[in-house]
């Protein structure tokens, strides 16, 4: 009868294998994997790092977040000297202290002529030939024309004047009112100043995002950022393209918790404390040390958190960049700890971050127990009735 018995429970513990609703990860899954390779995991999977959220991960994310272009592409200073460059339009006035020189008349001591720099960086000016613009100040240009004209005119003085800034222009498009070509002031602008020359973002400072590209250096800021921290509002450079983006702050919070859903942060910051509480908190089913928060973060920063030699190996073990260059890190929050409530309302929440709450793993065991509990009743009233009629044949 006994045979019977394990037939039945075995019958029962297969069947019921695949009858646990799955959730999500339990906590000791995720923990496990963070650092495995695909080979490792003998399958094809994201390799990633668990950091926790703690006062050092926190300060660092925030001080980051505050300075993402000065620091990242390191450009946030003002500009030198600006200098004529390749389709500039110049005008260039000559003046003689004679009547009878080569570019005065009776009736005037000048002449003004308009060339255009060549893509050689290079103009035509009468009785000089070639000469170089590309690369100088206008007082540069000015004093190397004059020069050139000694000995040929009379007492020649010369004037260079900008007509038009081909080479110093940047791009502006996307969420902006008016996408244009913006010509730079000589003197300089910032990334605000080139915005609103076309027209300013359309939506929301607080929903729109400015990505700035340079050469192959790139990086993106929040609208908001810009006007809330200088040092964010670099100076642009000729060449540079800016764009726009309207995209309202959401996150997503799953699992254990009270409602899976997606939010919007609104017109504020978010912490994770917040973010948490937006999504209800955890449910009865919670585990406090499963609290995790998914990201593709800076490289700098997961250099700087998990450290330069571990943030390496990672990435000889497979770890990859997303489209935008981040890398993908799980944050763990233990919310049993006094110090992780205070680092977590310092943690700032980013533009679609996944908060997952695991489920305690006991969840899973009342779970099995409730549904394998029917059959197993129903094998014990068979095996009475099989032995009950042993007995009878007795």
């Amino acid at each position: 009868m006994n045979r019977i018995r394990v037939l039945f429970l075995v019958a029962t513990l297969a069947a019921c294998k695949s009858a646990v609703p799955g959730e999500g990860p339990l906590t000791g899954a995720i923990l496990s994997e963070a650092g495995k390779s695909a080979k490792e995991l003998n399958r094809d999977a994201t390799v990633y790092e668990v950091v926790d959220v703690d006062s050092r991960s926190a300060g660092t994310i925030s001080a980051y977040s505050q300075t993402t272009l000065a620091k990242r592409l390191g450009f946030g200073g003002r500009p030198g000297n600006a200098t004529i460059g390749v389709g500039d339009r110049l005008a260039v006035s000559i003046f003689e202290a004679g009547t009878d020189g080569l570019f005065s008349t009776s009736k005037s001591k000048a002449s003004k002529l308009v060339v255009v720099v060549q893509p050689d960086g290079k103009a035509a000016i009468p009785y000089i030939g070639e000469v170089r613009f590309s690369g100088l100040t206008l007082e540069q240009a000015r004093h190397g024309i004059v020069e050139a004209l000694k000995g040929k005119a009379v007492e020649p003085d010369v004037i260079v004047t900008s007509l038009d800034t081909a080479s110093r222009k940047v791009t502006v498009t996307g969420a902006v009112k008016a996408p244009s070509v913006v010509p730079l002031n000589l003197s300089g602008d910032q990334l605000t100043d080139v915005i609103a020359k076309a027209g300013g973002a359309r939506g929301e400072t607080y929903d729109t995002f400015v990505s700035i590209t340079r050469g192959n250096m790139s990086g993106t800021v929040l609208m908001s950022t810009l006007i809330a921290n200088p040092s964010e509002n670099i100076w642009v450079r000729p060449g540079d393209e800016i764009t726009l983006v309207e995209d309202p702050r959401q996150f997503t919070i799953l699992g254990a918790t009270k409602s899976n859903k997606r939010l919007a942060f609104g017109s504020r910051d978010l912490s994770l404390i917040e973010a948490v509480g937006m999504g209800g908190g955890g449910d009865d089913n919670a585990t406090a040390q499963g609290f995790f928060l998914f990201r593709y973060e800076e490289p700098e920063i997961a250099a700087t958190l998990v450290g330069r030699s571990r943030y390496d190996e990672m990435l000889r073990k497979g770890m990859r960049p997303d489209k935008n260059g981040r890398i993908p890190l799980v944050y763990r929050f233990d919310v049993s700890r006094p110090d992780s409530l205070l680092a977590g309302q310092t943690f700032p929440i980013k533009n679609r971050d996944i908060i997952y709450v695991s489920r305690h793993l006991t969840t899973d065991i009342s779970k099995f127990l409730g549904i394998v509990g029917k059959p197993l009743q129903v094998a014990n009233t068979g095996v009475s009735a099989v032995n009950h009629a042993v007995d009878m044949g007795d």
